[in-house]
């Protein structure tokens, strides 16, 4: 007779679709199946424990066992387990959670919309961009300006914004109106001798002759992640946001912070963009907004904006986009509790009390043969893996070095992610203490000389 682990390994396998997964493989590997967690901490179902060291998908900043979540839903649940806000209506933690978010939002804004998910939040923000020039009656710019290896969801819109090719060969993507600027990875792409500002210069420049080629009155928003999380954990150079949003300014292009993984204190700060000075005219979030806990994401909107909306509303009756669940009220009130944990814990200052040993564990894993470059900010990084140190150069795509990292990283205890350009994501639930942080790089450190000899041994 199959164990109940076996049994739920085969149904896996015969029933399950699973997201950025080779399916050919999976029917040979099969599932891990995560069964529960506690703190930093997950189990799968043959009794192994690991850290989650990306807070599941960049969003588990509470830890995995946080009973003020659970019983803020089980309440929400027993009052009143949905309602909408179409045609008027709305909940109490839908009107608490909009309050809140407008009061902190890194931008003065004027008003949240509700959503299910990052990616429906950016779809969004595209939708809003078009019904906003179409408002002011400049019908041609529409054109929305993403950065080569940034990520903005899979949906049809979000994954044309999506300029990482896996998330777009053979689905026809992109669509008509999106294109791609240059990657702020100085690392990667810098000039011999090119300063940090020099660079972000050069980017700046380009972005301009972009938007000039394009012609200005076609393009509409830039959107960006203040850092870049799924293409590579990329932080900006020196200066890059200040010139960038000097050009937007210029050719009057909304700017879109995309803080879906940044926001609610990922960098030490409540936005990337306060850490990075962005002035958005729109902001998303999700992820850490209800720590993962429920899906919930949102969009927040300037007064701008809003005034051209109330416009286009009273001329077509409605404003017409949104979504059943968006604004679900157990969602709101787990997310509202989530906000109040982080103020009361003081959540911000914590990040900000274990972010230089954070940063001095990644970066002492520069001295491994295997790692070009180690970055982060606040409890967030990356390792950028190469062949060759001197070079920069990476290793080819046929290796699978960074695959191989995250599976060492697996086998001694450790949940981290191979991202693409062969870089390692580091995100771990931000309730982490220094003792954790030590125990996280000594286990990512062993899978890292394990890659190595396992390179050595087959060359």
């Amino acid at each position: 007779m199959l164990s109940n682990s076996s049994n739920n390994r085969n149904k896996d396998i015969h029933y399950t679709l699973h997201p950025y997964t080779n399916l050919s493989a999976h029917e040979e590997e099969g599932p891990l199946v995560i069964t529960r967690g506690e703190g930093i901490h997950v189990w799968d179902d043959q009794g192994n424990q690991y850290i989650e060291g990306l807070a599941g998908l960049w969003c588990v900043s509470l830890g995995f066992s946080e009973p003020r979540l659970s019983q803020a839903a089980a309440k929400q649940f027993d009052s009143l387990p949905y309602t909408h806000t179409f045609s008027h209506r709305s909940s109490e933690p839908v009107i608490e959670l909009s309050e809140r978010l407008i009061s902190i939002a890194p931008q003065p804004m004027a008003k949240a919309f509700f959503v299910n998910s990052g990616s429906e939040a950016v779809d969004t923000a595209i939708k809003f961009a078009w019904y906003y020039n179409n408002g002011l009656g400049r019908k041609e710019k529409k054109k929305i300006i993403s950065r080569q290896r940034g990520y903005h969801g899979v949906t049809v819109a979000g994954g044309s914004l999506t300029a990482i090719p896996l998330m777009q060969n053979d689905f026809d993507l992109p669509l008509d109106r999106m294109i791609q600027t240059d990657t702020p990875n100085y690392y990667r792409f810098c000039k011999t001798g090119e300063t940090e500002e020099q660079f972000a210069a050069r980017l700046a420049e380009s972005l301009e002759q972009l938007i000039l080629a394009e012609d200005p009155e076609t393009i509409a928003a830039f959107i960006a992640e203040p850092v870049m999380g799924a293409g590579g954990v990329i932080l900006p150079p020196a200066t890059y946001f200040e010139r960038i949003q000097k050009v937007l300014k210029k050719y009057d292009v909304l700017m879109i912070a995309d803080e879906v993984i940044c926001g609610f204190g990922r960098t030490g700060n409540m936005w990337g963009s306060h850490t990075y000075d962005i002035r958005p005219d729109m902001v998303t979030c999700a992820k850490q907004l209800s720590s993962g806990y429920l899906p919930i994401a949102a969009l927040m909107i300037s007064g701008d904006m809003y005034d051209v909306f109330k416009d286009q509303s009273r001329k077509h009756g409605a404003l017409g986009m949104g979504y059943t669940y968006g604004g679900h009220p157990v969602c709101a009130a787990v997310a509202l509790e989530t906000l109040k944990i982080y103020e009361e814990r003081d959540m911000l200052g914590h990040v900000q009390s274990v972010a230089g040993h954070f940063g001095r564990r990644l970066a002492e894993l520069s001295n491994s043969p295997l790692v070009g470059e180690s970055r982060g900010i606040g409890l967030i990084g990356g390792l950028e893996l190469v062949a060759n140190k001197q070079n920069r150069e990476p290793y080819p795509a046929e290796v699978k070095v960074g695959a191989t990292v995250a599976s060492k990283a697996l086998a001694n205890g450790l949940i981290v992610r191979g991202l693409p350009g062969d870089v390692i994501g580091i995100c771990p639930p931000m309730i982490i203490e220094e003792t954790e942080i030590d125990t996280l790089f000594d286990r990512l450190a062993l899978a890292l000389a394990e890659t190595e000899n396992l390179l050595r041994d087959a060359a």
